[in-house]
């Protein structure tokens, strides 16, 4: 079965982008396999304002790959060749049990905890940035119930300072909210 993993980049004070969604602290450690990355995943789920964020870059900016957009607010005719997605439960269960790769949790820390809540995340991925940014949009947002993870894997890249940490979710973490 595919897995749903939100792989993301955090500041070390929590923070998923700046206050005013800027992502130029995010360094790339030349350590870091981006092309293996990418590789593992051909959908991407993208929140409206990530989506706003990366259309001008076609697919959600991630070349290769189908793009579902989770929105109530756009119509299909503002995303294009993507698909939008009103109920996630549903389609994100549907394209778990679809052949094919991971699927990428690209949206921001709202889509996040929604599908978090939904008892939906198969993985959290989290590159943690030496920088602190006093203030942004929060990895996950307040509300929702707590979840216990497990940690898979670690590495720290001395070059940047960067540390990847890896996931899973701990079996008997409760089914939150249904939507």
């Amino acid at each position: 079965m595919r897995r749903v993993r939100y792989s993301v980049a955090m500041s070390l004070d929590g923070y998923i982008s700046g206050p005013k969604g800027e992502i130029d602290w995010i360094v790339i450690d030349p350590e870091m396999d981006f092309g293996a990355l990418m590789g593992a995943f051909d959908t991407v789920l993208l929140g409206r304002r990530t989506w706003e964020m990366s259309r001008g870059h076609g697919s959600g900016g991630m070349p290769g790959m189908r793009a579902y957009v989770c929105s109530r607010t756009l119509g299909q005719d503002d995303i294009g060749d993507a698909t939008l997605v009103r109920d996630p439960a549903t389609t994100i269960g549907e394209l778990k049990q679809a052949p094919g790769k991971d699927i990428w949790l690209f949206g921001g820390g709202t889509l996040f905890r929604s599908v978090l809540d939904l008892g939906l995340v198969d993985a959290v991925e989290v590159a943690v940035i030496p920088v602190l940014l006093g203030g942004g949009v929060p990895l996950l947002p307040p509300g929702g119930s707590r979840v216990t993870l497990s940690l898979t894997r670690h590495r720290i890249y001395p070059t940047t300072g960067t540390v990847s940490l890896e996931y899973v979710p701990v079996a008997g973490n409760a089914t939150r909210r249904k939507r």
